[in-house]
């Protein structure tokens, strides 16, 4: 013990010299001196923002428009004028077994009954609930299926069915079942006023098991495991708070919840898994848990704040398309990521401070416990990885750049455009009662065309569209124009021959836009705008085509000017950019090959394909773009620590990923456990979210940054840093590394690196 003492001394005074300085060392000490005013100042707030929500919060609601768009102009027009169609409507849709009748006399008795009960007093419409204004009749002619099997009803709600709505429709749904059920009808529902609740919880709670195995691996300690958990619980839970608060303000989408999970519990448990890292290394270099705790805030806190600037800059850039459900999916994601930062940077400083060494107790049986000392992580698994990387650069860096590519080439066979109610899992009744309306009347039934007109002193127009379009080719059926009570706005509803999601249904929305419906109105001053499914997502895809530059412009523009401010060089910041691009792709052709080209489909519980939505690129390229800068940030600040402290390049590269690569490590496969959590959800976009999410993360961690970057820097060297002095002279300095007692500042070091001294 006496021949260890003076090398125990050699560190501690070594890691006391190294003390970050600066207003956020500053800041992190304050937490670290007083945690008990932080623990009671974030108990205070989340009272605050309990009664906030308690008053003004508001419930989830969807709300999809598209400024300037046919559809929507579409929308409006049968808002402001055909009263009737202001609520949500419910298909019922009734089946009799295989090979049977429903219109035999028991069953069409229970049938009428059940109809009979639904326009009863017992479901009209209250002032504070839901109801049912009308249903129509299942065995007239354009209801019941020719052979006899099949039949619908429409019920019409008196308004727009949202969550608070929902006991409203159950009831429908369940007196409905009661009727008709004995008779051995079976009855399933879709429709606008259909959709089934967000579910949350297991998802939720998978994602936390992978991440506790991962964490007593990663830490060997129960104590250090649970840090991380409990603060990505907490911050998940003020994210819950300030949605529903937001959505007292504005319209938040009902799968906005989903998202926020998926990101919050990811990045809560992935930045305090660093600082806590952190934190126990400085404990194990002999700094006293006050110091420590300052230290872990200083140096692996800046990390977490500047990997949260880059989910906010990459979020923020979603609002360039206009789309206002897409920009507030973008909002409520990084909602997660503000908590986590910002407690992170305060309360987690403060609980490391209060645990101090106690963080090392209750070891896990049957594992060695870690040894966070710098000799000891040089011989680490990762250690070793990262010097095979780097001394093998030349033949790691162009076989694992063509895996890459080639992997993310698959993209290309991406189609965006709306998977319908076909593609959801039969779990739910909306796609039985999909599969059953097809069956009946024709697939495309499901998702009709209605061309709504605005007639102005041109009366004829809706029929003469209503003429010309029956002729077409992939027409299963033109319905009459439908008229408001004033005559000044028409609807003909078109049924083509294929299901919403078919290529050919697309097409025949851009013939009748571009062909049909402007020969049918050039004689006169009606104008006629084509709507539904298929055209909305045709118009939402339109305008993310015609905006993505500017979206990409800033969301990478920004985040390579603000790296290249923070780490002074240009390769950096433009290595990341690229690179970060390559995994998405990677992701979105992974995506592109289970969801809709059908490989592994069963595992991912769909049994159909369909297009990818198109609304889900742009948002989780937003919040990938983020994340992902987020590992380049950890690594990159650490090999630059090592860099500016003396190491030539390649040295550099070895040490940072030895130092922090075993997190590096474990955060990615935290994150994509996480997210591949979401692949059991029930509905079809959370499954689309976490598998791109899930594999772009993991390629992006394991093969990119800890892989790919590292062999392209060692090939690069010291021209790793090279930025122009002209840029170099404009930039403002945004440093990472955080400034040191004693120390020059580290872009001086970067401009003019010492030789190492006793490293190699």
């Amino acid at each position: 013990m006496k021949q260890q003492a003076p090398e125990s001394n050699g560190t501690r005074r070594a890691a006391h010299e190294r003390l970050s300085s600066g207003a956020l060392a500053g800041w992190a000490r304050a937490c670290a001196t007083h945690p008990w005013r932080v623990v009671f100042a974030w108990i205070g707030l989340v009272v605050v923002l309990i009664g906030l929500v308690a008053t003004v919060g508001g419930s989830l609601r969807d709300e999809f428009e598209i400024p300037g768009s046919d559809t929507q102009r579409a929308s409006d027009l049968i808002e402001a004028e055909f009263a009737a169609e202001q609520g949500g409507v419910l298909n019922v849709v009734f089946a009799a077994p295989a090979g049977e009748r429903l219109d035999t006399p028991a069953r069409r008795a229970a049938i009428e009954d059940a109809v009979t009960r639904l326009r009863s007093q017992e479901f009209k419409p209250t002032e504070d609930e839901a109801g049912l204004t009308s249903i129509a009749d299942p065995f007239s002619d354009q209801t019941f299926s020719d052979n006899g099997r099949i039949a619908y009803a429409e019920a019409q709600f008196d308004r727009i069915i949202y969550d608070e709505d929902r006991e409203a429709v159950v009831a429908v749904q369940d007196a409905a079942r009661e009727a008709v059920e004995p008779a051995g009808v079976t009855v399933e529902y879709n429709g606008e006023a259909e959709f089934p609740p967000v579910e949350q919880g297991t998802s939720e709670l998978l994602g936390l098991l992978a991440a506790i195995l991962v964490l007593l691996v990663v830490f060997r300690t129960f104590v250090a495991m649970f840090i991380p958990i409990v603060l990505a619980i907490v911050a998940l839970a003020t994210a819950f708070l300030l949605l529903f608060i937001l959505a007292g303000l504005t319209d938040i989408n009902t799968i906005t919840p989903i998202l926020v999970s998926m990101i919050g519990l990811g990045v809560g448990i992935d930045y305090s898994l660093f600082i806590v890292t952190r934190f126990r290394q400085l404990l194990h270099d002999g700094l006293s848990p006050r110091d420590a705790a300052a230290e872990a805030g200083a140096s692996a806190g800046r990390a977490v704040l500047f990997a949260g600037l880059t989910v906010a800059i990459s979020v923020a850039g979603l609002a360039f398309f206009g789309l206002d459900f897409v920009t507030k999916l973008g909002i409520g994601s990084a909602l997660g990521v503000v908590t986590t930062v910002l407690i992170a940077n305060s309360l987690l400083i403060a609980v490391l401070r209060l645990l101090g060494h106690k963080i090392d107790r209750l070891k896990v049986p049957f594992l060695p416990r870690i040894d966070d000392s710098e000799a000891a992580r040089e011989k680490t698994l990762v250690a070793r990885w990262g010097r095979f990387v780097a001394a093998n650069a030349r033949i790691v860096f162009p076989v694992v750049l063509l895996l890459v590519i080639g992997l993310a080439s698959t993209s290309a066979l991406v189609r965006l455009g709306a998977a319908d109610q076909g593609t959801q899992p039969t779990a739910q009744t909306s796609r039985r009662a999909y599969d059953l309306l097809a069956e009946g009347f024709g697939a495309g039934f499901n998702g009709p065309i209605p061309i709504v007109v605005d007639v102005n002193s041109d009366a004829q127009a809706p029929q003469r569209i209503h003429d010309r379009v029956q002729d077409l080719p992939g027409i299963a059926s033109v319905g009459e124009p439908q008229l408001n009570d004033e005559k000044t706005v028409g609807i003909v509803f078109v049924t083509p021959e294929a299901a919403p999601q078919d290529e050919a249904t697309g097409e025949l929305v851009d013939r009748l836009r571009g062909e049909v419906v402007p020969a049918a109105t050039a004689d006169g001053d009606a104008v006629a705008y084509v709507s539904g499914q298929t055209a909305a997502f045709k118009d939402i895809g339109d305008r993310i085509v015609e905006r993505l530059p500017l979206f990409l412009l800033f969301v990478i523009g920004v985040t390579f000017i603000v790296l290249a401010m923070a780490f002074r060089s240009i390769v950096v910041s433009l290595t990341a950019a690229i690179t970060t691009i390559l995994s998405a792709f990677v992701g979105f052709g992974v995506l592109t090959l289970v969801v809709q080209e059908g490989h592994l489909l069963g595992l991912a519980g769909l049994d159909r394909t369909g297009p990818i939505e198109t609304f889900v690129p742009p948002i989780t390229f937003a919040i990938l773009f983020g994340l992902s800068m987020d590992y380049m940030v950890f690594l990159m600040s650490r090999i630059r620590e090592e860099h500016v402290h003396g190491l030539r390049t390649r040295a550099a590269v070895e040490h940072g990923i030895s130092a922090i690569g075993r997190v590096v490590v474990a955060a990615a496969v935290i994150m994509g456990t996480v997210f591949a959590a979401f692949i059991l959800s029930a509905d079809r976009i959370p499954k689309e979210f976490g598998i791109l999410l899930a594999v772009a993360i993991l390629t992006d961690a394991l093969i990119v940054r800890m892989t790919l970057v590292p062999a392209f820097f060692t090939l690069l060297g010291e021209k790793t840093w090279y930025i122009p002095r002209w840029l170099d002279r404009v930039l403002p300095r945004l440093t990472i590394e955080p400034p040191h007692n004693g120390e020059s500042p580290p872009a001086a070091a970067v401009e003019s690196p010492p030789l190492p001294v006793g490293r190699s």
